[in-house]
């Protein structure tokens, strides 16, 4: 019987410690840095390979010692399916968690948009990587960064090389009716005017769409040089696959939307064989201060997307901030923010003009070709 109550003491004192060890583990200190992106749906593929730039980023720094002595930082990713009504719900979720210093996200403006002012209201750090309409920045949120060039650069360097290196005149635009598609078939349109392009129509079409066979059988009847697609890589494929299938003779250029690899699968290699894009960058394989980043994430992950890059540099920016702060407060963490003058990214020296956008501007222009993207030039 002694014996018996002595192994249930054991047993007794022995749950006891691991429950005081538990206890201890959940007293720790977490700083979150929410991330928001479409982790599922047709996006997805972007919405991965934008989670894989945060991770990486995250656990490079946390290699290098921690951030906030004492205090574990980590990600709290959450998915708002290119809906802008799951991306203001996400944005509440993290505005009302105390634990989350900041937040990197989202891909779509038009889910970036109404979620940007739920975080200035809740006074929180959000760095964009690739929402690129300028009304964003424009809103006079001192919360607000952004790493990547605007579409009032990238829908005119679209123009300049459809009209002046294809030689395309005759123009029909078609964009996705989103705040980023509409925005930059705009910027397009305003630019190839006055570059002396005809305009012979404007179409809008609506994510998740199918069958582009009528819009294209129209186009195709009044012989266009060259058709502009602003929207995203799941739309573009179809429209170059039944492009392909009708016969249209127009050439096809669209935005960094369309900058993901899936877009060739879709499509058909044979249909996408030829297709221009811009993007938001050069080519990222050029940039001396990039290589361990590609090399790292292509040792870890496979395959290096489109926007992983600007997630890297803006999940960077975020941490160099919380550096700084060194201590968990949302408000040191901003302030903070506002103090990095230059940061060294991968992609460059960032400096922030007075709406937080980046002063780097690059656009890129890739064709595809063999069944992949290749680099042309950047645009001038």
């Amino acid at each position: 019987m002694l014996t018996s109550r002595r192994f249930l003491g054991s047993i007794c004192t022995a749950f006891l410690g691991l429950f005081l060890l538990a206890g201890c583990g959940n007293r720790e200190p977490v700083l979150k840095i929410g991330f928001v992106a479409p982790l599922t749906g047709d996006q997805a593929a972007h919405g991965m390979d934008m989670l894989r730039g945060a991770e990486l980023a995250l656990e490079e720094a946390l290699s290098r010692g921690p951030l906030i002595p004492g205090c574990r930082v980590e990600l709290a990713a959450l998915d708002d399916a290119r809906s802008p009504a799951q991306a203001v719900a996400a944005a509440k979720k993290l505005a009302s968690d105390p634990d989350v210093a900041a937040v990197v996200g989202h891909l779509n403006s038009s889910c970036t948009k109404p979620a940007s002012a739920i975080y200035h209201e809740a006074r929180m750090l959000h760095v964009n990587p690739v929402s690129s309409n300028p009304d964003i920045s424009r809103q006079g949120f001192d919360n607000l960064f952004r790493v990547c060039p605007t579409d009032d650069l990238q829908g005119p360097a679209g123009a300049r090389f459809a009209i002046e290196r294809l030689g395309a005149k005759r123009l029909f635009v078609i964009d996705d009716l989103t705040t980023y598609g509409r925005g930059l078939a705009n910027e397009f349109i305003k630019a190839a005017r006055v570059m002396g392009g005809e305009i012979l129509g404007h179409e809008g079409i609506t994510q998740g769409e199918k069958d582009f066979t009528p819009l294209l059988t129209k186009i195709k009847a009044i012989h266009p040089d060259l058709i502009y697609f602003a929207g995203m890589f799941p739309e573009a494929a179809l429209l170059l696959k039944q492009r392909f299938e009708l016969g249209v003779a127009a050439r096809f250029l669209g935005g960094d939307g369309l900058f993901e690899p899936t877009l060739i699968t879709l499509a058909t290699p044979a249909a996408a064989e030829g297709a221009f894009l811009t993007t938001l960058g050069a080519d990222l394989r050029a940039i001396p201060q990039a290589g361990a980043f590609v090399r790292a994430f292509e040792a870890k992950y496979g395959h290096l997307g489109a926007y992983s890059s600007y997630v890297y540099e803006s999940t960077g920016v975020v941490l160099e901030a919380i550096r700084r702060a060194g201590r968990k407060d949302r408000q040191a963490v901003l302030a903070a923010m506002k103090q990095i003058k230059e940061y060294p990214g991968i992609l460059g020296v960032h400096t922030f003009d007075a709406r937080g956008d980046t002063t780097l501007r690059t656009i890129g222009i890739y064709t595809v070709k063999n069944g992949k993207f290749e680099f042309l030039q950047a645009a001038e």
